[in-house]
């Protein structure tokens, strides 16, 4: 019996143990893989996975923050910064005038050194002095620390297929669902600050919505 975080042997010894031809055993793995029960990791081997996370939807709920808070080891990884002309999404959302541009963060976000989430924060190009130092970890924090407190205004939850690199940075494949939430937060004194776009494993993250104190 194989516990959480345990490795799996490899094919041939698997093939060997219950007497099959170890193509039997890589669809069986490749099964594992899509319900979540496993995951390949280059390098190490194949990891048997935790039950899902859980991750409560709440106006002051931020990423790092709360996985850290439950006893995991959670950080983000900067992947790139743009800066380019604002879409009219972002145009409305984050109240700029048009012809606006806006600073792309991309962050790969670890959950006990695991990938579970892309990550695209939005700001208006106004607060690039105060960005300009960040390089890891929580996003929230990091405003936090510099007088800029932001809180949830609102979350849309969908679905859908990751693209190529989504898939290649959440070590799954490309057939697998992911979890995508759109959300807005603004400041301490009521202003739009960021819009956030998040990518999640499907079969490793699950949103938990939270109203006026009640879990639903």
């Amino acid at each position: 019996m194989y516990k959480p975080g345990d490795l799996l042997p490899g094919e041939l010894r698997l093939a060997e143990r219950f007497d099959v031809n170890r193509h039997t055993v890589r669809r069986a793995l490749d099964l594992l893989v899509q319900e979540g029960n496993i995951i390949r990791i280059k390098g190490k081997g194949t990891k048997v996975l935790t039950r899902p996370l859980l991750y409560p939807v709440q106006a002051k709920s931020a990423y790092t923050d709360q996985f850290s808070a439950m006893g995991h080891a959670a950080r983000a990884q900067l992947l790139k910064v743009y800066r380019r002309p604002a879409n009219n999404d972002e145009l409305t959302q984050l109240a700029l005038a048009p012809g606006s541009t806006v600073l792309e963060y991309r962050t790969l976000r670890f959950i006990d050194n695991e990938p579970i989430s892309v990550m695209t924060h939005f700001f208006s190009s106004g607060y690039e002095t105060l960005l300009q130092d960040y390089k890891r970890d929580s996003m929230r924090q990091y405003l936090k620390e510099r007088g800029c407190e932001l809180q949830r205004a609102s979350s849309v939850i969908g679905a859908r297929l990751p693209t190529i690199d989504e898939a290649a940075r959440l070590l799954i494949p490309q057939s697998a669902p992911v979890l995508t939430v759109t959300t807005l937060s603004k400041n301490q004194h009521g202003h739009p600050v960021e819009l956030t776009f998040s990518v999640s494993r499907a079969d490793r993250f699950q949103y938990q919505v939270v109203l006026n104190g009640e879990h639903i």
